[in-house]
């Protein structure tokens, strides 16, 4: 770093004076001094910038310059393994690890800002049946469809997460339990409505569902409310299937 100083050589007072009037005494007047610019380097004067010292200094910058490229790729590095431990293994979403670590997140903001927010819980239909007769290609086909509209059709400020097998997880912010359950029940419609298509076959989709409100005042244990609500995902299951079986 080059560093441009000022400095006023001499100290004495000049010659020049000042009457104020007749017969009045004089004053000395300080002439105005000189300044002359002098050069540095990172705070060494120029006249002591020797070859030697002045290639030590362009080495050191340059170290300096290497190091600061080596922090930002490791910083880039870090990054990119973050993203991948919360990725999911086999879909473009949050795993059950990075899922739970944003619920509780969640959980903070209700507790400390009072807003509403619901978790719902999604149990995709007959992922088995698909898997045995069409083969594990159109299952995980099927899995790749549903998080695709389950992004899809939430906001950006929405989490969704898979929490294993055929199980997937949706946070909705800024939703009480009444919407929460409006929206749940429009996500279920977007599967039914947008089936698998798989060798030229149509394979419907669907889901049960239950929803949990993250309600101000609650403990805030995000295994609690994934409990909770994957227990309101088979009270619905059961309704499904009750409501498909002959005479009912």
């Amino acid at each position: 770093m080059v560093k441009i100083s000022g400095s006023r050589p001499g100290s004495g007072v000049s010659p020049v004076v000042r009457t104020t009037g007749a017969g009045a005494k004089t004053e000395p007047v300080s002439a105005p001094r000189q300044i002359v610019d002098t050069a540095s380097v990172m705070g060494i004067p120029e006249a002591e910038l020797t070859p030697k010292v002045r290639q030590a200094i362009m080495t050191l910058m340059a170290e300096v310059d290497d190091l600061r490229r080596q922090v930002e790729q490791a910083r880039a590095k870090l990054k990119e393994l973050e993203d991948i431990a919360d990725q999911d293994a086999v879909l473009p979403l949050y795993n059950r690890r990075a899922f739970v670590r944003e619920l509780s997140r969640v959980f903070s903001f209700v507790q400390r800002y009072s807003i509403p927010a619901c978790l719902a819980y999604f149990d995709i239909n007959n992922l088995k049946a698909i898997n045995d007769r069409f083969g594990h290609a159109a299952g995980d086909g099927a899995l790749h469809q549903v998080a695709q509209l389950l992004k899809a059709s939430v906001r950006e400020s929405d989490v969704v997460g898979r929490l294993g097998g055929d199980e997937f997880g949706v946070i909705l912010v800024q939703v009480d339990e009444a919407r929460g359950r409006e929206k749940a029940a429009s996500l279920a419609e977007v599967l039914v409505h947008n089936p698998l298509r798989w060798g030229g076959a149509s394979i419907p989709l669907g889901a049960a569902y239950g929803v949990y409100p993250l309600a101000l005042g609650q403990h805030q244990d995000p295994q609690a409310a994934l409990a909770a609500a994957d227990r309101a995902m088979y009270l619905h299951k059961q309704s499904l299937r009750a409501a498909t079986k002959p005479g009912s």
